[in-house]
């Protein structure tokens, strides 16, 4: 089958969203708060994320650039095969990197990728802090975490760009569906 033949029998197009930003921005609960509502719209998804990619197939990476870089790497890889099978997949990472999100992107036919910006200031990120991340990074315990002691790179143009400080993960998620 082609694609156009999987998104046909879908009743829509394959994308992928890609929402990048700081560990804290509220990425999980935009891509839950999403899928949830793309699937109330019939709409076929999956979200890809910390959680069920490093347990599995990127469980052999730690957090260095260069694993941070193929992380994200196969992350997209997936993704592609995802949006080839004419669905929407939600990509939740924090993906760092600037050219990381560029190779991602080329991947994909133009209009397939859309990168969502969840922006957050770095001091609401760490009062948000629901796992303890931030403060291990600030008392030493966790090394390379981004935003301390490793960079974040924010889209010089993404497609979307939500202010989670001002906005609702519901409004996030009608902002998302405005461009699909």
């Amino acid at each position: 089958m082609t694609r156009v033949e999987r998104e046909k029998l879908g009743g829509h197009a394959g994308r992928v969203v890609w929402l990048t930003g700081l560990s804290g921005a509220g990425k999980s609960t935009i891509a839950n708060a999403l899928e949830r509502e793309l699937n109330r719209q019939g709409k076929r998804t999956y979200i890809l994320d910390g959680d069920n990619i490093r347990q599995g197939l990127n469980r052999d990476l730690g957090f260095s650039d260069a694993d941070r870089a193929e992380n994200i790497r196969r992350v997209a890889q997936v993704a592609r095969l995802f949006v080839d099978a004419g669905l929407i997949v939600v990509v939740a990472f924090i993906s760092p990197f600037r050219a990381e999100r560029q190779a991602a992107r080329e991947l994909f036919a133009p209009g397939d990728f859309l990168e969502v910006f969840v922006d957050v200031p770095l001091a609401l990120a760490e009062e948000r802090d629901p796992k303890g991340l931030y403060r291990k990074a600030r008392t030493g315990e966790l090394r390379q975490f981004t935003g301390i002691d490793s960079p974040y790179e924010p889209p010089l143009a993404a497609e979307l760009v939500l202010p989670t400080a001002e906005l609702t993960p519901q409004e996030c998620v009608q902002r998302i569906c405005g461009l699909l």
